[in-house]
């Protein structure tokens, strides 16, 4: 993997060389404006607004533009004499627990890769004191030109690290809360735990984007020539008001079920028992009927032989 940054992770007076790479890539469609009228493509120039002119690129700077309209050039020299103690390092300032890093703050995620063979035995104590510890470290590191957040963890045996939002970027969320109060009655939650629990747990890793698959299909079918195939509407699920929740929770625990017994089904495999021949079962049902036959045959032709004959009366 390509490294992004060079530098090094200070943990008090260990410096641990490394290189910062990405964690996650994005494997999103994207699209290209285009002039309906002839199909050509959009693209955007830079120009100068005062001298009404496309500018390259090797012209083009910062600057910062202040309250009253005017702009303050900022160069890159002036940015990397800036007294910041993480430019070039991600200093790590504090251990806590994870369940203390709300979620909310929680950003882009790096690898930091140990950069060299004298790196690798510091690399690798941060590494088994994370583990050990039970914690993620907090750290601070400049990127692009700011100063930012960061959380270390221990992914398999790899340091990942988490960019994190500065806290004062996190917004309140009372805003976001319903305005009334609500409240929900047991036979509800029950409910609500019961299509919880039929739901149950997923793998991460079965997990795909069916809107990219869907994308790339039409794509595929729009550069052979052919319609794309029309997608069926999912029945259901509208974005109306739910009139009777009980009654959504009661339908929503016996879909998820059906479609759990389902998925049972689906991945259920069948092993057929070894059947005898016909020819076999068919004599071994026949030998006995006639042995059967022939014994009550016997037996009749016996019982009519061995009748007792009358005798004779003798005279006294």
């Amino acid at each position: 993997m390509r490294s992004i940054w060079n530098g090094a992770i200070s943990f008090g007076l260990v410096s641990i060389p490394i290189k910062l790479v990405n964690a996650t890539e994005n494997h999103s469609i994207s699209f290209r404006q285009i002039h309906l009228e002839d199909g050509g493509r959009i693209r955007y120039h830079k120009v100068c607004e005062l001298e009404e002119k496309e500018v390259a690129n090797d012209e083009i700077g910062k600057g910062y533009e202040d309250a009253d309209g005017s702009i303050i050039p900022i160069t890159e020299d002036d940015l990397a004499q800036l007294p910041i103690p993480t430019a070039r390092t991600i200093e790590i300032v504090s251990f806590v627990p994870a369940e203390r890093i709300d979620p909310l703050q929680m950003g882009t995620a790096y690898y930091l890769q140990a950069n060299g063979v004298p790196a690798a035995k510091p690399y690798t104590l941060l590494r088994e004191a994370l583990k050990r510890s039970n914690k993620v470290a907090i750290a601070k590191f400049a990127l692009r030109g700011r100063e930012r957040l960061g959380m270390l963890r221990v992914v398999d045996d790899v340091i990942a690290m988490h960019g994190l939002l500065w806290p004062d970027e996190i917004r309140a969320p009372e805003d976001a809360a319903p305005d009334s109060n609500v409240t929900v009655r047991d036979a509800e939650l029950d409910l609500a735990d019961a299509l919880m629990d039929t739901l149950g747990e997923v793998d991460m890793d079965s997990l795909h984007d069916d809107y990219r698959d869907a994308v790339e299909e039409m794509i595929e079918s729009k550069a052979s020539g052919a319609e794309p195939a029309e997608t069926p509407k999912k029945s259901g699920g509208g974005g109306g008001k739910v009139i009777d929740l009980m009654s959504a929770l009661e339908s929503s625990v016996k879909a998820a079920k059906k479609a759990r017994d389902k998925g049972d089904e689906d991945v259920a495999e069948v092993t057929e028992l070894a059947s005898r021949p016909r020819t076999k079962k068919s004599t071994a049902k026949k030998t006995p009927a006639k042995k059967t036959t022939a014994t009550k045959k016997s037996t009749k032709s016996t019982s009519a032989k061995k009748k007792p004959t009358p005798r004779k009366k003798t005279s006294a």
